[in-house]
């Protein structure tokens, strides 16, 4: 059981791409040296078939030079053992050596449930003019959270604020059960990009793509049905430029976003665009939550102190207990509840 139980975190460690020097090298190596030669090479192979040999991996594989480390951590720790050389992990990096590298390339993230969340991402951090091609570790946390308070979002529209390439959202959409989720970003690659997570995890759109003023009839016609799956929708909302009107016709029950204060300039036009939110009349006023990585005191202080200026009271919320998704880190995350 405990063998199974690392090689599980292997496994979603792996799948997901997450650095190297978090999975636990350490305990695989105690258990090596504890363990007869024939369990030794029963323990690497099945770690190989969690990861590399997973069918997960063979369809959506991380990126080629990730694989390749490690399998060479693979081997060395295979190598520090009296065990016979497995073929299978020579045969693996053989396969992985020819490859070509690629700027995009799939992460497939597993929710407590164990259904995965595949997404095509891009393997550079700044990728055609933005960050928003890859899921930040405050997207994890938020999705975390949701998960252990499915009742938030149950049978709500839900609006995301600069949805990137879908991970918060597609999360939400697969544990929590929202009547209408409506992804929202601003740049054409990003929204592109978007659509095809969303059809890769076995979603619909209906329509394929709105603007946040066609979004209003949307809303309407999904009152009173009934779906087996969320109704998804992806509209291209700038926040300098969205009304109060169009606001008000995504029909939002919660707003959440994730990342999206980590710049004075981004968190300004992002003040503003919340402030929007609190002139609706008092029933459509959301609920809203946001979920941000403190890289910088003085960029999330701002933050806070914008929220005070504009009149909209804020509370953190307790830390949440799920580490599925972050078990090899603690990223300094935090989610705000704001009142608007």
């Amino acid at each position: 059981m405990e063998e199974q139980e690392l090689g599980l975190r292997f496994q979603r460690h792996f799948l997901a791409a997450r650095q190297l020097r978090g999975m636990p090298w350490a305990e695989l190596e105690q258990r090596l040296r504890a363990a007869p030669e024939r369990s030794q090479s029963s323990l690497l192979t099945a770690i190989l078939h969690q990861t590399v040999l997973h069918p997960l991996c063979v369809r959506y594989p991380p990126p080629a030079s990730y694989r390749r480390l490690f399998l060479a951590e693979l081997i060395q720790k295979h190598e520090s053992t009296a065990a016979d050389p497995l073929d299978e992990l020579y045969d693996a990096l053989a396969r992985v050596l020819n490859e070509e590298e690629s700027a995009y390339c799939y992460k497939n993230y597993l929710l407590p449930s164990g259904e995965p969340v595949t997404l095509s991402e891009s393997v550079a951090i700044i990728s055609q003019g933005t960050t928003g091609l890859i899921t930040w570790d405050a997207a994890l946390h938020l999705a975390e959270w949701a998960a252990e308070n499915p009742v938030v979002f149950r049978n709500r529209t839900v609006l995301e604020l600069g949805s990137g390439v879908g991970f918060t959202g597609l999360a939400i959409c697969k544990t929590c059960n929202p009547k209408t989720y409506i992804f929202s970003d601003y740049h054409h690659c990003v929204l592109k990009q978007l659509r095809e997570n969303i059809y890769l995890n076995g979603f619909t759109l209906e329509p394929e793509t709105v603007s946040a003023a066609q979004a209003e009839c949307q809303g309407q016609e999904a009152e009173g049905k009934k779906y087996q799956q969320p109704q998804l929708i992806v509209a291209e909302l700038d926040w300098g430029s969205a009304t109060e009107k169009q606001l008000l016709g995504l029909q939002a029950d919660i707003v959440i976003a994730a990342d999206v204060v980590y710049d004075p300039e981004v968190t300004l036009s992002l003040i503003g665009m919340l402030q929007k939110f609190s002139t609706l009349r008092a029933d459509r006023k959301p609920e809203v939550y946001i979920a941000l990585t403190v890289r910088n005191p003085d960029t999330y202080h701002l933050f806070q102190a914008e929220l005070d200026k504009a009149g909209i009271r804020w509370q953190i919320l307790p830390a949440h207990s799920n580490r599925i998704l972050l078990h090899d880190t603690q990223p300094n995350v935090t989610i705000l509840q704001l009142f608007m």
